[in-house]
């Protein structure tokens, strides 16, 4: 069997949950993952409550190789996932002298007061590690298995950028894409039957509709290119063999 690594995503925040704010970082982490041969398996969205936040970490950690956190380590009250990572771990949550000293000088450098809202952004669960930040300096933390890195794209994205050269990777899934002209009312039967056939593929399907008509996408999903090609002619002789689409 080819080697799997898997991953989670806990994103936080209340602004998520209700609306205010669209995410942009799952789609991000999924295909970072994807190329880099992770497969991404659970994403969970929590509200900005530490209980919530260290239960899901804790549910989450034993389960897969990585786990990546997004939102609630800025300067305000409501960013509390440092203590509730630190919480989750049962490790102190306190001010980490190389992220204070990487503050002050950032702020000094632009003449903005270093003020106790500010330095929250440098408390960080006791043992971890820092997740470089080049967008804007606060950096983001590792501790065990758990990624925590900021909830604005522009930071998470440079957040990931670094902390992907330190990760294992598994070999990565081949995709073939089979346009099929009927509805998932008429396929299901036959698909579920190759899929049968083809355990070591991923066969997907995903409806469409276009101009009054519904069609359907098919994705098949292996990591090796032989069981790709087999499932995928299997899945083209199906479509093939069914009545076209009035």
């Amino acid at each position: 069997m080819s080697d799997i690594v898997t991953a989670a995503m806990i994103v936080i925040g209340d602004e998520i949950l209700s609306g205010r704010t669209k995410d942009r970082n799952i789609g991000h982490l999924a295909d970072i993952m994807t190329a880099i041969g992770i497969d991404l398996k659970e994403v969970r969205i929590v509200a900005d409550e530490e209980d919530e936040i260290a239960a899901a970490v804790n549910a989450l950690r034993p389960r897969y190789d990585y786990v990546f956190t997004s939102g609630g380590i800025g300067p305000t009250h409501d960013d509390i996932t440092a203590d509730s990572v630190a919480r989750a771990f049962g490790v102190p949550c306190d001010y980490d002298g190389k992220a204070m000293a990487l503050l002050a000088e950032s702020y000094a450098r632009r003449n903005i007061e270093f003020n106790e809202a500010r330095k929250r952004m440098a408390r960080m669960p006791v043992g971890a590690t820092h997740i470089d930040n080049p967008v804007s300096v606060a950096p983001g933390f590792k501790i065990g298995n758990v990624h925590v890195m900021a909830g604005v794209p522009s930071i998470f994205q440079a957040m990931l950028d670094n902390v992907v050269p330190t990760l294992k990777t598994g070999t990565k899934l081949l995709s073939a894409t089979i346009p099929c002209p009927h509805g998932e009312g008429i396929i299901g039967g036959p698909l579920a039957e190759i899929q049968k056939a083809h355990p070591d593929t991923i066969i997907g399907s995903y409806p469409k509709y276009l101009d009054g008509a519904f069609w359907t996408e098919l994705v098949v999903r292996a990591r090796s290119q032989e069981a790709l090609d087999a499932a995928t002619k299997a899945v083209e002789e199906m479509v093939a063999g069914l009545p076209r689409a009035a």
